[in-house]
């Protein structure tokens, strides 16, 4: 019977029935009241909606006086069960109920008769929601629009401004009104624009020109294009420096320190030389080389540097050796080679071509450290009438090996130059040993083919000052 679930079935005891009503029976549901009664042979049931408080209303209203007791299955005695409390409303006089069916004065609901109930006095408030009546029928919704007795108390804006405010102060907002469909004023800038930018490859690949030079082991040749010496001349010089290795520093005597400290550095002519050497003063020589004489090698004694008197680690002081070769305009080529060397070297191969030597050669302007194949990128070749200078700079370190850098000059200005210690490549460079600073150090002025130039080893003479 309906769609509450049945708990119980509380009998109905001592109720004023219709006429010809036997019996009957209340069922409570989830929110309804089921009122069953038999009358002759057939069964009749009505439904109340609502709260309780509603459901014994509508059965006054109904049957008039009746009196109703609920009792449970598991309770014995025919004592009825109390009825649930009820919420006090605030303000005005409220019936106060006692137990269920009876009013405050103690007599039952139903006593009365129909026409003389009324609702508690007070401020009465209607139960939410729609009303019990109808809430199988239709879905209750909200009104459209106010009362009709609140429609003429409508709020308009007031006409004047604030009372604080007087009527002369108040000015109207800037601009046109919201309204307004002549205002075009467009934004101040531009919206922004979230649009993904294209991909730029000349930022993304930079311009590999602006990148520094590479390494100088990178440029190293295998033979240069201005060879004139054959392999089996470079085998030779490494034979000879096999048979005589380089030789422990020297100790100068009286006459060497005087020439070395009065720049007096005499050259010696080599075994095979076809040409003439001449000495022009201190510290300054003359050579020239006929057309077509093989390849020599000019070394100055004393050494420029002697480690027993200039050894920087000893000293705590650097140490600079430097001198400068002029080629003449009237010189035929400029195949001329200057550097410095540890003794002994061969003196039928160029300076830089073996151990314990280092040079810039003219020719291809390469520089050539211990390298009897091809050198390395230096310089560009040189030109007649121009002089050029070759230096080394060694300075302590606080260790057993000083710090060695090579220098050159060209005209009088620093044109490069090249640490010592640079690096190299392992499998193709060879050791700088000799040139390090533990052996005494010579210069060394290759020639070949014919050739004019002058040596300068008086500092008073260098275009290069800051080598003094």
């Amino acid at each position: 019977m309906g769609s509450g679930r049945q708990l119980s079935l509380p009998l109905c005891h001592d109720l004023t029935l219709p006429s010809a009503c036997t019996s009957a029976l209340f069922i409570p549901l989830r929110s309804s009241l089921l009122y069953v009664y038999y009358k002759g042979n057939r069964v009749f049931s009505r439904r109340f909606h609502g709260r309780l408080y509603d459901f014994e209303k509508q059965l006054v209203e109904t049957y008039g006086r009746i009196a109703m007791c609920f009792c449970s299955k598991d309770e014995k005695g025919d004592e009825p069960a109390p009825r649930p409390a009820q919420q006090q409303q605030q303000g005005g006089d409220v019936k106060h109920e006692g137990r269920y069916g009876e009013n405050a004065t103690g007599g039952p609901y139903g006593q009365q008769p129909h026409q003389s109930y009324a609702p508690p006095s007070g401020q009465y408030a209607p139960p939410s929601g729609p009303p019990p009546g109808g809430q199988d029928q239709h879905q209750y919704s909200l009104p459209s629009e106010p009362p009709a007795s609140q429609r003429q108390h409508e709020h308009a804006p007031p006409a004047a401004p604030p009372p604080g405010q007087q009527q002369g102060d108040y000015t109207p907002p800037p601009g046109p009104p919201p309204t307004s469909s002549d205002w075009a004023v467009p934004p101040p800038e531009p919206a922004p624009s979230y649009s993904r930018p294209e991909h730029d490859w000349q930022a993304a690949v930079p311009d590999t020109t602006l990148f520094p030079d590479p390494p100088s082991f990178f440029s190293g040749y295998d033979r240069s294009h201005t060879t004139n010496a054959s392999e089996d001349e470079a085998n030779a010089g490494e034979e000879w420096c096999q048979q005589y290795p380089l030789a422990r520093p020297l100790v100068l005597d009286e006459a060497g320190q005087a020439a070395l400290q009065a720049h007096n550095i005499r050259l010696m002519q080599p075994a095979g030389f076809d040409g003439k050497l001449n000495w022009l003063g201190t510290g300054h020589w003359k050579a020239s080389t006929a057309k077509g004489s093989p390849d020599r090698c000019i070394i100055g004694y004393p050494p420029l540097y002697v480690v027993n008197s200039h050894d920087p680690t000893r000293l705590n002081q650097p140490k600079t050796i430097y001198y400068e070769v002029k080629l003449l305009p009237s010189s035929r080529e400029v195949s001329v080679a200057m550097g410095f060397t540890a003794l002994p070297y061969p003196s039928f191969r160029k300076p830089g071509w073996h151990r314990g030597s280092l040079a810039v050669h003219g020719d291809d302007g390469h520089k050539f450290t211990n390298d009897r194949w091809g050198g390395k990128d230096f310089t560009t070749a040189f030109r007649r009438g121009e002089t050029y200078g070759v230096g080394m700079t060694l300075r302590p370190t606080g260790t057993a090996h000083p710090k060695v850098d090579v220098f050159f000059t060209r005209n009088g200005v620093m044109a490069g130059g090249w640490d010592l210690h640079e690096e190299t490549d392992a499998e193709e460079d060879l050791p700088v040993t000799g040139l390090e600073g533990f052996h005494d150090l010579s210069c060394a002025i290759g020639t070949f083919d014919g050739l004019s130039f002058e040596v300068i080893l008086d500092p008073a003479r260098w275009m290069y000052r800051e080598a003094k």
